[in-house]
């Protein structure tokens, strides 16, 4: 790659982990991270961007002679549906502060990250189509819709390699929860390492569409390494990992904490998640550009336990 990278929303849950591999691969001084404020784990070059704020990311884009940007910012699901008219404006507004600004600078490529969040009552629940209809009931899948559209737009009038996944639950140790509706599959590893019971905000039986940080990481860069010609939809790709329901997580997390409890309390984010599919059909990731999955369910769970252990073993 030639020229400079530049990461919106570096301080997320898969920006955190995005940019370092970024960082890794293209060395730190390609690599331009940006979010609301700066934290203790920000290494290399550093910018504070608000990405509803146009002229401090044009400002940013000159500066660094940027050639690509991956814009991440976001509000997710759950936390959506508490200010739905915030949520709306803040993702629709930064993604055409971004593509706009793309559009202008001849900014070689972008990345823009979509999520299952786009289906709604509408789609398959089973094996769910890369084009089936979109009718999501969160502002937040909505909001992603509407960014899918707008990406295949600036590809199609303009020219712009813009590119794009669905991502499903992402499973990581790297960041805390941030407010998702799948958010339970990392807090209830936190709250096994810990000793501590859990209370499921799922109904037990609840099987959604998951995928593991690394996997996820390694998607990402795949799609954005594949030359263009390969690259054959321009809204969004579906990306699979598994599928498995909060007690299948339970159940594997007592193979190795036997004493580890549960509780299921179900809230308005069941609700959200039974609109959502169960299980993804990428053929179109795995044919366009090779895209196929490692890790299972005993493979994350033994990952995680692990890491959040040494996690919490430093952190006393």
């Amino acid at each position: 790659m030639n020229g400079k990278i530049l990461i919106i929303g570096a301080n997320g849950q898969l920006g955190s982990v995005l940019t370092t591999a970024l960082q890794n691969r293209y060395g730190l001084e390609n690599v331009i991270a940006s979010d609301l404020r700066k934290q203790e784990h920000n290494h290399g070059i550093f910018e504070i961007i608000d990405a509803t704020d146009y002229d401090r990311i044009q400002h940013v884009v000159t500066q660094y002679n940027i050639t690509q940007i991956y814009h991440l910012a976001a509000i997710l699901s759950a936390k959506g549906e508490v200010n739905p008219l915030q949520t709306w404006d803040i993702n629709t507004k930064t993604l055409l502060n971004v593509l706009e600004i793309s559009r202008l600078n001849h900014i070689e490529k972008v990345f823009y990250p979509s999520s299952i969040a786009v289906f709604g009552a509408a789609a398959l629940k089973h094996n769910t189509p890369n084009d089936s209809y979109l009718n999501p009931s969160t502002v937040y899948g909505i909001s992603k819709v509407d960014g899918e559209n707008w990406v295949q737009y600036y590809f199609l009038k303009y020219g712009l390699d813009v590119r794009s996944i669905r991502y499903p639950g992402v499973i990581g140790y790297q960041t805390l929860p941030g407010g998702g509706t799948t958010d339970y599959a990392v807090d209830i590893y936190h709250k096994a390492v810990l000793k501590e019971p859990f209370v499921c905000f799922l109904k037990e039986d609840t099987t959604l569409p998951m995928i593991y940080m690394d996997d996820v990481i390694r998607a990402t860069m795949e799609l954005m390494e594949a030359p263009s010609e390969k690259i054959k939809i321009r809204t969004s790709y579906n990306i699979a990992g598994l599928s498995f329901s909060p007690k299948d997580v339970a159940l594997e997390i007592s193979k190795i904490l036997p004493n580890f409890i549960i509780a299921y309390k179900p809230d308005f984010r069941e609700d959200i998640a039974k609109n959502w599919p169960k299980s993804i059909d990428d053929s179109h990731a795995q044919i366009d550009w090779g895209w196929q999955p490692n890790y299972n369910l005993e493979a994350i769970t033994k990952s995680m336990i692990s890491a959040l252990n040494d996690y919490y073993k430093k952190a006393v």
